[in-house]
């Protein structure tokens, strides 16, 4: 399906044949990666546990993201809100509004199901301006504390500050 179409940008349903493309980004930038994590967003998305959506700028896989009916971590899907998921635009196609469309075309299809949404943030400097990109989109922390590796992480706990290391953030919607 085709969520958004112009002269330089698409938003379609992410397909099989993006898996790859997403894997080669994430070892040209040294990141851990794992071909099941992201096929797994293609096959949740034909078992409709989620809309997976990829991004293409002048004909170039641009970005990604995902929307989990409910959301996968407990507290939000006992409410049935939505979880955004593996939101990301590769380096060479940010600041040129891929972001902001696929987080725009998310917000949308997550507020056809609730007023809700919610998504998990990493903490360390890799995700900095996803950080800031949340934040300017109305996105304010849940008040559960900073997360590791799918658990609230209590005080004074050791972790490490690694992809696991999350904070959750919610908008209003509507």
């Amino acid at each position: 399906m085709i969520y958004f179409q112009s002269s330089d940008m698409g938003i379609r349903d992410m397909i099989e044949s993006d898996v790859a493309v997403r894997m080669a980004d994430d070892i040209a930038h040294g990141w851990e990666t794992s071909h099941e994590r992201h096929r797994l967003r293609v096959k949740d998305a034909a078992a409709k546990r989620c809309v997976a959506l990829a991004a293409d700028y002048h004909g170039h896989p641009a970005g990604f993201v995902s929307v989990y009916f409910p959301a996968r971590i407990k507290a939000y899907a006992v409410q049935n809100i939505p979880e955004i998921v593996d939101f990301g635009v590769f380096e060479k196609f940010r600041m040129r509004g891929v972001g902001a469309k696929l987080m725009d075309i998310a917000e949308k299809i997550a507020g056809e199901r609730c007023d809700t949404v919610c998504l998990g943030v990493g903490l360390h400097s890799g995700y900095g301006a996803a950080q800031r990109l949340y934040i300017k989109r109305g996105y304010i922390p849940d008040g559960t504390g900073v997360w590791y590796q799918d658990r609230v992480c209590e005080p004074y706990t050791e972790c490490r500050n690694d992809d696991d290391l999350v904070l959750y953030l919610s908008k209003m919607l509507r």
